[in-house]
């Protein structure tokens, strides 16, 4: 049965318990209120924004007294008189610093009837908006938040998040402040000011502790000068998205599917990986799946070509590794015959991905010298009849059989005929590293019974060989622990 590809429309942004957003306030007036070391804390955040700030405590706590003493910041002004009404027109922000309920409500009126966003230090009954963990490395900014539920936890990420990102990333995205009028001076279509930004972000993380240098920016803006008249070209990109669990992309995949125009992806793809797509980028499915309805490959060749041909950078995006029955070659070639850039951005195959979730090596220096990959069904959806049964029945050999749900029984007798001992472990693993990902464990004689008797959805791959000994105890107990006791218990119900 075959398919046309067809244009999907990928949920890229789940329920949001708080919207992320950044208040532009410099040369703003911003409200404080209260006499809590708190309300001094806040006045601190928002003068660093450029705001003015009035900050209204009648009578200051010693804490606040010392923190304003402190700042000595002229934009930070102290009135020494309660808030009142008349206070909040024309004000950005106002926020209040107390644990009286009764005022906090009559702040929150205030500031609505007067169109601002209130913000109730600690109370978030009473607040339009809140204040987040803060990685600074301005004009780049991250906001950390847990909406309040847990700001041990948010601070924990942002502790994560200052440690990955050095300090001298301020420099380049003041660079980027500067240049960009440079840029824009230019004219350049779309896709092409896209180009120089890619440009400068990967110079930027090769060397984010150096000083961006005006020879650069010129390198940067004559590149893009020298390409301004040429006609727009595409790239294709064939990315391997791994075997399901989306972090283990390798960050080379990330990057492209932010970059992309348009993502062409397989059945098999985890949802959970196109939510690292660029939200702007077109998604179509052009899935083939075993013994279903698939598209042509000719048709994804087409598609890939005619959209690179108007300039796309398009990202054909296969489950596992793409040079691993991933008919790669076909794409490729016909992207070059049509003179396409294109590349190759390698993932985990699944075979890795299950030994990792087996703990079990594929090879064994005293029991598995080799490791061999094989396909469970040729074009036709039949067992291939050119496999090396030799080599398979290699008492030494970990043989991997990829996409054997139609042909394990007949693949199985054929093994064993050609020499296979019967007791050769075997274990069959559905939905490899996601979270319905299930084994069986069985011999090479009793596989197949096994897995018809109990039918299972999802990708399905086989490892056969001596090194996969106790490969399902081990997958068992890396689960939770009612999980674990309930997959050990089928294991030896269906061993017995």
């Amino acid at each position: 049965m075959s398919r046309k590809p067809t244009e999907t429309r990928v949920t890229r942004i789940e329920p949001l318990a708080r919207l992320p957003v950044f208040f532009g306030l410099k040369g703003r007036r911003v409200i404080v209120a209260g006499g809590s070391e708190a309300a001094g804390w806040k006045a601190e955040l928002i003068a660093a924004a450029g705001a003015t700030v009035e900050v209204y405590a009648e009578d200051p706590s010693e804490e606040l007294r010392e923190v304003l003493a402190r700042l000595d910041n002229p934009n930070i002004i102290h009135l020494a008189r309660p808030w009142s009404i008349s206070i909040f027109k024309g004000a950005a922000l106002a926020i209040l610093a107390t644990e009286n309920d009764a005022e906090a409500q009559a702040f929150r009126c205030a500031a609505i009837d007067a169109g601002v966003p209130c913000n109730v230090v600690d109370r978030p009954a009473f607040c339009d908006f809140s204040f987040g963990g803060i990685v600074n490395r301005s004009p780049l900014v991250i906001g950390i938040s847990t909406d309040g539920a847990a700001p041990v936890f948010g601070q924990a990420i942002r502790t994560k998040i200052e440690a990955m990102l050095p300090q001298g990333l301020t420099r380049w995205a003041e660079a980027a402040q500067s240049w960009r009028p440079a840029v824009q001076a230019l004219s350049l279509s779309f896709q092409k000011r896209r180009a120089f930004w890619e440009r400068f972000t990967a110079l930027a993380l090769a060397k984010p502790n150096d000083l961006p240098r005006d020879e650069e920016r010129e390198q940067l803006l004559a590149e893009s000068v020298s390409t301004a008249s040429s006609p727009e070209k595409g790239s294709a990109v064939l990315v391997g998205a791994g075997p399901g669990d989306p972090e283990l992309m390798t960050l080379k995949a990330v990057r492209a599917l932010q970059s992309a125009d348009i993502v062409l992806y397989d059945d098999l793809v985890s949802r959970a990986v196109l939510d690292f797509a660029r939200r702007e980028a077109k998604t179509m499915l052009v899935g083939k799946t075993g013994h279903g309805p698939s598209c042509k490959q000719e048709d994804i060749n087409r598609l890939m070509v005619s959209f690179a041909q108007q300039g796309k950078r398009v990202i054909r995006l296969k489950s596992g590794d793409p040079m691993v029955f991933g008919r790669a070659t076909e794409e490729i070639e016909a992207c070059r015959a049509a003179g396409i850039q294109v590349e190759v951005i390698p993932g985990i195959t699944t075979a890795q991905g299950v030994a990792s979730r087996l703990l079990k090596s594929l090879t064994h220096r005293a029991i598995a010298r080799r490791v061999q990959f094989l396909t469970g069904h040729d074009n036709k959806g039949q067992l291939p009849p050119d496999i090396d049964w030799r080599a398979i029945a290699d008492d030494a050999a970990t043989t991997v059989v990829y996409m054997p749900a139609r042909t394990i029984k007949a693949l199985a007798d054929a093994a064993l005929h050609n020499g296979l001992p019967p007791s050769t472990p075997a274990i069959a693993v559905y939905n490899a590293t996601r979270v319905d990902e299930d084994v069986i464990e069985a011999t090479i004689a009793t596989l197949a019974d096994r897995m018809a008797d109990k039918e299972r959805n999802g990708p399905v791959i086989v490892l056969i060989g001596r090194a996969m000994e106790g490969a399902a105890e081990n997958w068992a107990a890396l689960l939770p622990t009612s999980k674990s006791d309930a997959a050990l218990t089928a294991q030896r119900s269906v061993s017995a």
